[in-house]
């Protein structure tokens, strides 16, 4: 156990294993399923890993097949998966012993990326209050929407508020409605909140603390720099051709007023990033708009946040080594800050990394099932980038294709924080802090 406890990579995997392991247990009580009978084992544990892992793939109907607990406990998973099980554990350490152990703070070090070993307490509490303000204020936003603009009653309209909100801001794209939120593809008050907190969750914490602190835009951190405008233009570029491409003759917006369309490809453009809340039958969209949004699925959002995917930095990084060497620069250089070899090779490593795994997993899952290949291939991506967007194809494919999907899932999650970890907490050279390059990936 000691040896245990000198990898926070480990202990942050164990975490996530055990969550796992009691969500999945609850899920198969029967007052979790809305019949009264027992779940099956794969469905709990397959909508386990998709909560904890914050995806929001799913095998069943989650406003159907689960009762009001079943529902509160998948909430209560996004929600300790969102904001990460090491922070909470950590808060649990503060709250029982008053106190931070050294190996505690390097592990939460490593989820919170936080850069000074002294900061990990204040981070993380910063972190948990941030985050269920911007939940609360979705939450009354969508509640009074709900209750005005569709009839609720009060508590039906504040549950619904509060699981969409948790949902949408830990970027999981769970939803209480059979048809997700594609009934909402034109209400603007709904789909708004929904791509706020979509946004406010993926941009990542420390992106979200600089901000709060009013710096002006040059004196902004290449890590802040490279997530906002790779961020605005990935959102700009996705939304322009998702409404492109959908308004057309044959697409899922055409026919529809302006204002729809505008509300539509806004989702669309949004909700890829890594959400999966569709506004739209994905099953019905173009080739074209399903190839750009395993694009924008693969890229994911920021780093630190509750997003997944390689992230936006690994991918602009990546863009500007190559810009660089296409100049014959001899250094790369981003923000007038020079970004060592180092960690350019980390972001070529994940990159191509996730690129094998995908691709691996895709081809796999084609052998286990006559699916469309381009549906297969928009699966995997999914899961791996733990968006949840689906063409309704999950829960067709065979057992061993879901407990690929789920360890997909699984890998899309932990592995940017083991990652992180690695290079953070190099206990070999006791180097405990990030260098001023290294957040920006993973």
């Amino acid at each position: 156990m000691p040896h245990l406890w000198a990898y926070p990579a480990r202990l942050v995997t164990l975490a996530f294993l055990l969550q796992v392991l009691v969500g999945t247990s609850l899920l198969m009580l029967p007052a979790s399923r809305a019949d009264g009978v027992p779940a099956d084992l794969l469905v709990a544990a397959f909508t386990t890993v998709s909560a904890t892992c914050v995806t929001g793939l799913v095998t069943v109907d989650t406003a159907t097949h689960w009762s009001p607990f079943g529902q509160v406990v998948i909430m209560g998973l996004i929600q300790v998966g969102g904001i990460g099980v090491m922070t909470l554990a950590t808060l649990l350490a503060l709250k029982v012993r008053g106190r931070l152990g050294l190996r505690t703070s390097l592990a939460a070090q490593a989820d919170s990326h936080s850069r000074d070993l002294g900061e990990v307490r204040g981070v993380v509490g910063r972190v948990v209050g941030l985050s269920l303000v911007i939940e609360a204020v979705v939450a009354v936003a969508l509640t009074l929407r709900f209750a005005f603009g569709y009839g609720m009653d009060p508590v039906t309209a504040a549950w619904h508020g509060i699981f969409h909100a948790v949902s949408s801001f830990n970027n999981a794209g769970f939803a209480l409605y059979t048809d997700n939120v594609i009934a909402f593809v034109g209400d603007i008050w709904i789909i708004g909140p929904l791509c706020a907190a979509v946004i406010l969750g993926g941009l990542g914490f420390p992106v979200l603390r600089e901000l709060l602190r009013g710096r002006p835009v040059t004196r902004w951190s290449v890590h802040t720099r490279l997530t906002i405008w790779g961020t605005s233009t990935l959102f700009a570029v996705g939304i322009a051709l998702f409404w492109i491409f959908e308004s057309q003759p044959g697409g899922t917006l055409a026919g529809m007023p302006p204002v729809t369309q505008a509300v539509g490809a806004l989702g669309g453009g949004v909700f890829p990033r890594t959400a999966g809340f569709n506004a739209v039958d994905y099953a019905a969209i173009t080739d074209e708009t399903e190839a750009i949004t395993m694009v924008l699925m693969f890229i994911g959002g920021g780093s630190a946040g509750t997003a997944g995917g390689i992230k936006v930095t690994t991918f602009l990084l990546l863009a500007v080594v190559i810009w660089s060497e296409v100049r014959g620069e001899p250094d790369v250089i981003v923000g007038h800050r020079r970004i060592s070899n180092a960690v350019q090779r980390q972001a070529l490593a994940v990159s191509l990394l996730a690129v094998a795994l995908v691709i691996v997993s895709t081809i796999t899952l084609m052998i286990l099932t006559d699916l469309p290949s381009l549906d297969v291939g928009f699966e995997a991506v999914s899961a791996f980038a733990t968006v949840g967007l689906s063409t309704g194809i999950t829960a067709q494919f065979p057992p061993a294709g879901q407990l690929l999907l789920m360890v997909l899932m699984f890998l899309g999650r932990v592995g940017p924080i083991t990652v992180a970890s690695a290079l953070a907490l190099n206990t070999r050279h006791r180097h405990y802090q990030f260098p001023e390059e290294r957040p920006i990936v993973g």
